[in-house]
């Protein structure tokens, strides 16, 4: 991570020190000013639904103008629709002001270039750099200008539509979404009815401070529930910006991202054109790792992070991967993480097998595992205490090879992440308790 970008971005409380308008404005300034100094003088800005993106929209809207870069307004828009619609605008870079799954309060910054995919760690070092550059504003004649492109959804629609071949319709399928009160609100339902499904929308009444709240793909007790009493079929959780998925069967049981990944890696390898293995993380299930090492897929694992998943996947030359969380990445049809396209393969793939959705996961069975979070207020190095490290030496003793321990730190909000995962569940359970005690004595 670099001086003010994590890894997903600048992400953090509104009002904090990163996510304020003076910062915000000297971000759309530096960035502009490395950009236009490349040539590039076209830049896209895509938000979530919360609140403060109006404010923060307004001040990158504002830094770029004077760095003599113009700006063209997307609104409401997924994360994902956002890389798509700068390569087809031609764009510089797209920008999105969202904080992901994060709560209304918090928000955040991150960047796509010309291609779709995020920014290159040098790119981002040279606008820190430039951030901390005496602030100027170009001649009157030269700033930038702003404008707004009203047809961006019915793009992104017809963009997520093709990747569903034309022979295939969702008629017959009775679903429900629920777009997390997000940047998807009035996109995913219109994908899936528009290709035939029957659909029943939650979490698409956004308020500005409602995103994410008890529902989307972090919360799914309002879906299952509506996918039970709806006697739908299945289910699709998106989060507050539409980079991850998480689904619901008809008998309202969870699918993760691990499930989805393997899932559409066997329907690829079926069809003869999986592109070598599968990219998973630290926090993937074992039980991918061998349900894929069953079918002879390769199976890597990166840090966590998308960006660490996309990483790896272009250094092997691959196609899937994604995180157990839901982001899903397929680089055969886009160039980034995309939900709603991920929940459309994964409802081509039944249509094709004419199969129910937990059919598709035949194969895999995943390994207990248990995921804490803890609180830490960062003055302290809970990972380096000795009592937490005499604690995951106990618990990996005890696991005696059969399972893993993993602790690490979030990269976008202060939390320790203890992960446990072993073949006895209410073992598993007490061993995190016991780490996760450990570490917030340490905290």
């Amino acid at each position: 991570m670099g001086k003010y970008f994590g890894t997903d971005g600048i992400r953090g409380r509104v009002g904090s020190e990163l996510v304020a308008p003076d910062f915000v404005l000297k971000l759309g300034w530096a960035a502009g000013k490395i950009l236009a100094a490349e040539g590039n003088t076209k830049v896209l800005i895509g938000k979530d639904t919360r609140i403060s993106g109006y404010m923060l929209e307004s001040a990158l809207e504002a830094g770029l103008a004077a760095a003599g870069v113009d700006v063209e307004l997307l609104g409401p828009m997924p994360t994902p629709a956002v890389a798509y619609l700068t390569r087809t605008f031609r764009a510089s870079a797209g920008i999105v002001i969202s904080a992901s799954h994060n709560p209304y309060y918090d928000n955040g910054i991150k960047f796509f270039s010309d291609t779709g995919h995020k920014l290159s760690d040098q790119l981002e070092a040279s606008i820190e750099a430039m951030i901390d550059q005496p602030m100027a504003c170009v001649d009157s004649e030269q700033l930038g200008r702003a404008s707004r492109i009203t047809d961006a959804p019915g793009r992104y629609i017809e963009f997520c539509k093709s990747v569903c071949p034309g022979d295939i319709s969702f008629t017959g399928i009775k679903m429900v979404v629920d777009c997390a009160h997000g940047a998807t609100y009035h996109i995913a339902g219109n994908v899936f009815r528009e290709l035939g499904a029957e659909v029943i929308e939650i979490g698409t009444k956004p308020d500005g401070l409602n995103i994410n709240q008890d529902c989307g793909a972090t919360n799914l007790k309002a879906l299952s529930e509506a996918v039970v009493s709806h006697k739908a079929q299945l289910g699709v959780a998106l989060d507050g910006d539409g980079d991850r998925i998480m689904m619901i069967d008809a008998q309202g049981r969870t699918i993760d991202g691990d499930e989805i990944v393997f899932a559409l890696a066997r329907e690829a390898m079926l069809a003869g054109h999986l592109d070598g293995g599968v990219v998973g993380t630290l926090m993937s299930n074992m039980g991918l790792e061998l349900a894929l090492k069953e079918l002879g897929i390769p199976f890597v694992r990166a840090k966590v992070g998308d960006r660490h998943v996309m990483e790896a996947l272009r250094e092997n030359g691959w196609s899937i991967g994604g995180e157990n969380s839901g982001h899903v990445i397929n680089l055969q049809y886009h160039s980034t993480g995309d939900g709603i396209i991920a929940g459309v393969q994964m409802l081509t793939a039944m249509v094709r097998k004419n199969c129910q959705l937990r059919d598709l996961l035949e194969g895999m069975h995943k390994l207990p595992q248990q995921l804490v979070n803890v609180k830490y207020s960062g003055d302290q190095d809970p990972l380096q205490a000795d009592n937490v490290k005499s604690a995951v030496e106990e618990v990996e003793q005890a696991l005696a090879g059969q399972g893993r321990v993993l602790l690490r730190k979030s990269g976008t909000e202060p939390l320790i992440r203890v992960m446990v995962e072993g073949n006895n569940e209410k073992a598993v359970r007490a061993f995190a308790q016991q780490i996760a005690s450990e570490v917030s004595a340490a905290s």
